[in-house]
């Protein structure tokens, strides 16, 4: 049974005057109790995100009142948050990947010299919250070479050591499979049957259904209602997230054995990041036409095999080829212009430049080609067509297309932008790694409808 309120949220606004025209949160009510887990449910751009970010400290409300055990505070910084008990796990990673895990969680609680790290103390604690929740790491293995699903748990790990009483979790489950889901489950139910609060934000309704006590409903900045998990359906939860929906089905069709094959990949061998063979003899072919899948645990070598045949990887042995041509080694460049797009696994870091606008990441393959450049003088209202085009089709939230930094899209915005950018001028081959990523219902049917009319 919840227990009293941790921390609440009273009428709470939140504007970015110049840059978008309506409010992110309009009025927003919210509050989370000891022992219960409050999922926070909405579409891509609903103003989860944001929310979360006020509650932890990373946004300053433009007006409203945040509470903390029933008393009134300002958050300056994260660092204040923490202070009264709040913690957040974002769902964009902030780790320093070429240290370890036990570097990184010392990198935060350095005090004095910012080049000392009480690397001992942190791993007998660390072990001790590892062993306590479940949350299996390697301490001393350097964070390049984790796969998402145990770069989540560092970060977790980061958080507990704050030994916060309230632990936010953004979209936790988007890089997780379906059994590193139910143990994250697992872990978030101890946590609040130990006291905390728990908020989990996500746009998974089966989730909330599976693991919260409580849910709230965000619909483009508006609060839409508060219920008991247990007094409520998905069908209701659905209508309020995104309005009257209807599913839709996909006719299969078999690929025909004499299509022609679009990618070939013969005995392959690709190394890991520690020099070991992440890739052993893998054989497979991809016609016209098709499909194929790719399914295991998070860190058995899909990231290598996806990096080899883009050309972000060498091979060890074996064959690629692309329409009957060898692609082998190939850079990525040189591959990319054979036909082939690429939806990366982290979308921040290898799918957009977060520092340039709308405009210039959607045109990031074809800005140095007509009718985009001319005489390598890009041609702006050529490009500004296209990224108006792309971004209605694509129902991709931005303010501007070339006054407005992409880092301040929200995650499944950012997926959207790397989606109309892969997929307008239909490639020969697409190679997506977690292509529905981040995204909500509506827009990851929508990517199923694209992959299917581009099949």
């Amino acid at each position: 049974m919840a227990g009293e309120v941790l921390v609440e949220a009273r009428n709470v606004v939140k504007a970015f005057p110049g840059i978008w025209e309506h409010l992110i949160l309009d009025h927003i009510n919210f509050d989370v109790r000891a022992g219960e887990v409050h999922a926070l449910l909405g579409e891509n751009g609903a103003g989860k995100t944001v929310l979360a970010n006020i509650l932890s400290g990373f946004y300053t409300l433009t007006s409203g009142q945040i509470l903390v055990r029933g008393k009134t505070v300002k958050f300056k910084s994260p660092v204040d948050a923490i202070r009264h008990g709040i913690g957040m796990v974002h769902q964009e990673f902030t780790l320093a990947t070429p240290l370890t895990v036990a570097e990184n969680i010392a990198l935060m609680l350095r005090k004095n010299n910012p080049f000392t790290y009480p690397l001992k103390k942190v791993e007998e604690r660390a072990q001790e919250l590892s062993e306590k929740y479940g949350l299996k790491v390697n301490l001393h293995r350097r964070v390049e070479h984790l796969a998402l699903g145990e770069r989540q748990r560092v970060e977790i790990l980061k958080v507990l050591f704050w030994e916060p009483s309230i632990l936010i979790l953004d979209e936790p489950t988007s890089v997780l499979t379906l059994n590193e889901a139910q143990e994250l489950f697992r872990i978030l139910r101890k946590m609040a049957d130990d006291g905390k609060g728990i908020v989990f934000i996500t746009h998974k309704i089966e989730e909330i259904m599976k693991v919260a006590d409580r849910v709230t409903v965000l619909r483009l900045g508006k609060k839409m209602g508060t219920f008991y998990v247990e007094q409520t359906n998905r069908g209701e939860l659905l209508r309020l997230m995104i309005g009257e929906f209807k599913p839709i089905s996909y006719e299969r069709t078999h690929t025909s054995p004499e299509a022609k094959r679009v990618l070939e990949v013969e005995n392959l061998h690709v190394l890991g990041d520690d020099g070991r063979e992440s890739v052993k003899g893998v054989n497979l072919t991809v016609r016209e036409g098709e499909i194929l899948g790719i399914a295991g645990v998070s860190g058995n070598g899909q990231r290598e095999l996806v990096e080899a045949i883009v050309g972000l990887r060498p091979v060890k042995k074996g064959w690629i080829r692309l329409q009957g041509i060898d692609a082998t080694n190939k850079n990525a460049r040189t591959i990319a212009k054979m036909g082939l797009r690429h939806i990366p696994e982290d979308r921040r870091r290898m799918g957009v430049v977060e520092s340039m606008n709308t405009a210039e990441n959607i045109v990031m393959r074809e800005y140095d080609v007509p009718p985009f450049s001319r005489y390598r003088i890009m041609d702006k209202r050529r490009i500004t067509e296209l990224a108006e085009r792309l971004v209605v089709s694509f129902e991709v939230l931005t303010p501007d297309l070339w006054d407005t930094e992409v880092r301040i899209l929200s995650g499944g915005n950012i997926q959207r932008l790397i989606l109309a950018r892969e997929l307008w001028n239909e490639p020969k081959l697409l190679v997506a790694f977690h292509p529905t990523y981040g995204l909500d219902l509506k827009a990851l049917t929508q990517t199923h409808q694209l992959f299917m009319k581009l099949r």
